[in-house]
């Protein structure tokens, strides 16, 4: 079995934000860690090398497979801010259709710039992802 390559790691969060060149993504990324540390009342931790995550939870999959995790968080990637929520969106559709320019993976929320959505909404739906991960 493969083991995960992202772990959580001792690295300064604040210090790799800081590597971010462009401004409004290091802005937005700041703004981001604000956020996600109001939903959980969790420190931000570094996973790897460039995401920074919010608390910890072990999964085990029917198959036996296994590991540890972050109960949400985000990476400032080149392309775009990339939000790591828990679950599927059926239960945030609503606010996703008033959060603004987005778009949607599996278990990840692309935006381009924080002003591109109602950051309101965000933080709601930061928040909601964060209560439906402490129930799994």
């Amino acid at each position: 079995m493969a083991e995960l390559k992202t772990k959580v790691n001792n690295d300064s969060v604040t210090d790799f934000l800081n590597t971010i060149e462009d401004e409004e993504k290091r802005a937005d990324s700041f703004e981001i860690l604000k956020l996600m540390k109001q939903a959980t009342k969790q420190e931000p931790r570094m996973w790897g090398s460039s995401i920074v995550g919010f608390g910890h939870t072990h999964y085990v999959y029917e198959s036996g497979r296994e590991g540890d995790w972050f109960i949400t968080g985000f990476s400032p990637r080149k392309q775009n801010l990339t939000l790591y929520v828990t679950g599927s969106y059926n239960p945030h559709v609503e606010l996703l259709e008033k959060l603004g320019r987005h778009k949607t993976g599996v278990g990840c929320l692309y935006i381009n710039k924080l002003r591109d959505v109602d950051v309101k909404v965000l933080k709601e739906l930061i928040k909601q992802s964060v209560k439906a991960a402490k129930k799994l």
